[in-house]
């Protein structure tokens, strides 16, 4: 079906809550949302300059056909959208991994129980300990507990192996007792694993009075050693208490959310028990084909919750979704017991939820290369501009003058995020004189530029994707001007600054600001293309100034030329200094007759006695060089 044809067909949907499946070209589920009014929402794909993202754009332009459930209610759509996207995993949905749920710790039935991880209990006669935070923390109290004990973490099966080999390093360590050796008895082994079971259940203080009175027995019976053992156990666990977090419980209280879109996309969600953080879990997802951070959220939580077993009482978010009431409700009955959806504005919860953004941020930033920052840069960018496709070749303008004199100009050129040193242009401009005017100076460099351009002079190709004026909405006019005159439509917006003269917005030539502060990647990249090309400008015009300062002294001197112009600066290091030189110095470094010549010009003799000579007039003088575009 044609983009009119899928138009007219979303127009005859009814404004009623519903599921819409949007089909590829061979039939494929490529994309299912929900929403309240089918009608509305699936219309506003296929309608023009609705300015969808770059993925979005992508996948209607894929959509050969789609379908749509009507239900009864917002509840009922968001229940069916989740099972759909189980069921046919749709490309452009996010998707994540196998649901992982929080962990628990299961303590196997057998003579000589063990304990392991698993992510939900299961009804196999063993017992379960928790949920827990997360996976990693509960590992690490798990070995602790372990380690604490004197419990074996090794692989080998009890009671088959006891006997058979020699203890392992981690009895030789002091780490397990050696339950293998054939001293050991069933007996003890389980006495151990119940002083874990009851400090997985918090107990420190009751396992810590039950150690001290065997300490206490055994050095009373004079059994020193295995005292000594006794009391180097008690400091573990009292070590274990404070460093480690682990809880239980019929939920983790608190989840805040922290959320990252970029080059890569990542979440991040800290676990909270009882004001206690004791988990976290961070996962990457694909870049989505939805249109804001709260349709990411609404996605993401649906998934996320929707196959695990416990759910937390609270879960704190970075912004507002438009089915909130809705997910509420649907957690709610599925966790048995009330679950608030929160968006902290100050106060803690307002703190630890920038914790969990700078840990999305952070683990997406840890993962992304250069090249994707780069390219999602330039995407944010080309989206922020308007434009119909991500730029590549960014080119950049700056005039720099010392009052009316040496007024220059420079051009830097930055493909992608870097910046293509081999194009940067240099320009001396010509037809301004008397008193600055950068209007008409930009308008000459931009004239002599794009001339080149049409004489095919591959120095000045190709034209860039954007160009980048600095300065305000006039400059960014006459810009255009200049570009309209040639008969060429470059995309030109002016670079504004603050009172620190650093870019805080770009301008339309219609005097239309675009900001860019709230994405930092994109303000990052016109800031330092901004300071590039004033420092490539004023670096310019500091070294034509100094030419000049030069040139309009030594330049008159019969026989002296940029060569020996340049062997006298070098030697003498100043002006000074060249003057206050003797002859013979000065025949050191030039040619005789050229030492005679500077010679004279540094001891001008008294008026009357003056020869008269063709060049006494332009001894002194300016000799203007003409710097060409580089």
């Amino acid at each position: 079906m044609t983009k009119e044809e899928l138009l007219e067909k979303a127009n005859s949907l009814p404004l009623a809550p519903g599921v819409y499946l949007m089909h590829g070209r061979d039939g494929e589920v490529i994309y299912v949302g929900k929403a309240k009014k089918l009608k509305n929402r699936v219309s506003q794909y296929f309608q023009a300059g609705r300015g969808h993202n770059i993925k979005t754009h992508a996948m209607v332009g894929l959509v050969e056909d789609f379908d749509t459930i009507i239900v009864g209610s917002e509840f009922e759509a968001l229940v069916l959208e989740n099972a759909l996207i189980k069921q046919h995993m749709p490309r452009y949905n996010i998707l994540l991994k196998d649901d992982k749920g929080y962990p628990f710790v299961r303590l196997s039935r057998e003579a000589y129980p063990r304990f392991s991880i698993v992510s939900r209990a299961s009804d196999d006669g063993a017992k379960y300990y928790g949920p827990y935070g997360g996976r990693f923390e509960t590992r690490s109290a798990l070995d602790a507990v372990r380690a604490a004990l004197h419990l074996p973490a090794c692989s080998k099966t009890f009671p088959r192996d006891i006997g058979k080999e020699r203890p392992c390093l981690n009895h030789h360590m002091g780490r397990c007792d050696g339950f293998c050796r054939a001293d050991m008895t069933a007996e003890e082994y389980n006495r151990r694993i119940g002083l874990a079971v009851q400090l997985l259940e918090g107990k420190v203080r009751l396992v810590t009075a039950q150690l001290e009175e065997e300490m206490q027995a055994a050095a009373e019976n004079l059994r020193f050693e295995e005292a000594a053992a006794l009391r180097d156990r008690i400091a573990a666990i009292r070590v274990l208490s404070k460093r480690q977090k682990v809880f239980a419980g019929v939920c983790a209280d608190t989840d805040v959310w922290g959320l990252y879109l970029g080059a890569k996309c990542c979440f991040a969600v800290l676990h909270y028990e009882d004001g206690q953080l004791t988990g976290r879990e961070a996962e990457l997802f694909a870049p989505p084909a939805l249109e804001d951070e709260a349709a990411v959220l609404s996605a993401l939580l649906l998934q996320y919750y929707g196959g695990r077993a416990v759910l937390p009482r609270e879960i704190c978010i970075p912004a507002e979704i438009e089915d909130q009431e809705v997910l509420e409700q649907l957690l709610t009955e599925k966790a048995k017991h009330k679950v608030i959806l929160r968006v902290p504005q100050r106060g803690d919860r307002a703190h630890v939820l920038a914790l969990a953004a700078a840990n999305a941020r952070e683990e997406a930033e840890r993962q992304t290369t250069s090249q994707e920052r780069s390219d999602r840069t330039l995407e944010l960018l080309g989206k922020m501009l308007g434009l119909p496709e991500t730029p590549e070749w960014l080119e950049s303008y700056d005039i720099s003058n010392t009052g009316s004199d040496d007024i220059v100009a420079s051009m830097v050129v930055f493909h992608g995020s870097r910046p293509a040193r081999e194009r940067y242009r240099r320009f001396r401009i010509r037809e301004v004189s008397g008193h600055p005017d950068d209007y008409r100076s930009m308008e000459e460099v931009l004239t002599r530029r794009l001339t080149h351009y049409m004489e095919q002079d591959r120095k000045f190709m190709p034209l860039p994707d954007v160009m980048l004026i600095d300065g305000g909405e006039q400059h960014a006019r006459v810009a255009r001007r200049v570009a309209e005159r040639f008969g060429l439509a470059i995309p030109i917006f002016g670079m504004v600054k603050d009172d620190r003269h650093r870019t805080r917005a770009l301008i339309t030539p219609e005097g239309r600001e675009i900001g860019m502060q709230s994405t930092q990647a994109v303000f990052s990249l016109i800031g330092r293309i901004q300071e590039e090309t004033h420092r490539f400008a004023i670096t310019f015009n500091r070294e034509s100034h100094a030419k000049s300062v030069r040139g309009s002294t030594l330049d008159g001197i019969p026989g002296v030329g940029e060569v020996r112009r340049t062997a006298l600066l070098k030697h003498f290091k100043s002006l000074k200094a060249i003057r206050a030189a003797s002859l013979e110095e000065l025949q050191a470094v030039v040619p005789k007759n050229a030492a005679q010549a500077v010679y004279d010009w540094s001891h001008p003799r008294a008026p009357a006695e003056a020869p008269r000579s063709e060049t006494a007039g332009a001894i002194g003088g300016h000799a203007e060089t003409d710097a060409e575009d580089l």
